[in-house]
């Protein structure tokens, strides 16, 4: 298991459209994915429950993976969350 803590960038944090972009990523790797904001944990590759943690600009995260290529996904992963998703 392979952890990293990140702070979401963009003002609007994580609503459809950079939810979307986060869920396609996470989607590449053959891992599972969390997602855990405070005590909240969801699947990464699930768009309603991305969504359901209703992320705003600011807020820390912790992306968590399991599984083959689990620092690959999380490395993935924080890279696009701290680029703001404008990459």
């Amino acid at each position: 298991m392979y952890v990293k803590e990140v702070a979401v960038q963009n003002q609007v944090g994580l609503h459809a459209r950079p939810a979307t972009f986060f869920i396609q990523k996470a989607n590449e790797f053959k891992s599972s994915i969390w997602v855990e904001k405070e005590e909240r944990r969801v699947n990464a590759k699930s768009l309603l429950g991305v969504l359901s943690l209703g992320i705003v600009g600011g807020t820390g995260i912790k992306i968590i993976a399991d599984g083959p290529d689990e620092e690959i996904a999380v490395d993935a992963l924080v890279k696009l969350v701290e680029s703001g998703f404008n990459d």
